[in-house]
């Protein structure tokens, strides 16, 4: 499976929760989002993620923001796919990255008090939430001239925030994992082209990125 990066991302058969994989999103052939989506990956495929994270000239942010919500949501899902067989209630019975940072679940309709959950059943409601979202066509609209909603900044940053913390749970429980499956090259692309881009336009506080800052500093010294 191919996601915005170029990158293939193998799906291993038989070992994956179908619970916790979602459906790829996709967006409808022939609009213009499908032409943003194009237009960043052939900036993608220059090498240069700084540029390719970068609002083309005279096009929509909330439409640029929601193109690349959409395929972050569908590059983290392939590689959380990868090793659901690693992740599992007695591997990972808390929703962690690394000692220091713990997340429990609430989603404000459903669930209102957070709750402390294993990290496959956090991510199964997380990536279950955010896929509503971008199915919310009051939300997420893929039809030109239907507006964005006004808080549509807000909504992009809070979904971006979880998936950040998917990327933070792979990168301190399962990296070894990944280095098995020989994925780390796939990851770290994703994971950088995905950190440029909430960097770009500020869409995640610094304080929510402190599991991997450490990375973020080595991934972006590496571009300068």
């Amino acid at each position: 499976v191919k996601g915005l990066t170029g990158n293939v991302f193998p799906l291993v058969s038989g070992s994956r929760s179908s619970k916790t994989f979602k459906p790829k999103k996709n967006i409808p052939e022939g609009s213009h989002q499908y032409e943003l989506l194009k237009h960043a990956e052939a900036t993608l495929g220059s090498g240069n993620l700084r540029q390719a994270v970068m609002l083309p000239e005279g096009e929509d942010l909330n439409e640029w923001i929601a193109v690349n919500t959409v395929d972050f949501f569908n590059q983290i899902n392939m590689l959380y796919g990868t090793i659901t067989e690693f992740c599992t209630e007695a591997s990972c019975p808390v929703m962690s990255a690394g000692p220091r940072y713990e997340y429990h679940w609430a989603d404000g309709t459903n669930i209102k008090k957070p709750i402390k959950c294993s990290a496959p059943k956090y991510i199964d409601y997380l990536m279950t939430w955010v896929q509503d979202q971008l199915d919310d066509e009051t939300l997420f609209p893929s039809k030109i001239g239907v507006p964005f909603p006004k808080n549509f900044m807000s909504v992009a940053k809070t979904i971006l925030k979880r998936l950040f913390r998917v990327y933070a749970h792979i990168y301190h429980q399962h990296f070894d994992s990944v280095m098995r499956l020989q994925e780390e090259a796939h990851l770290n692309t994703s994971f950088k082209h995905f950190i440029f881009f909430v960097q770009w336009c500020n869409l995640i506080d610094r304080r929510e990125l402190a599991p991997l800052q450490e990375l973020i500093e080595k991934l972006g010294s590496k571009d300068r």
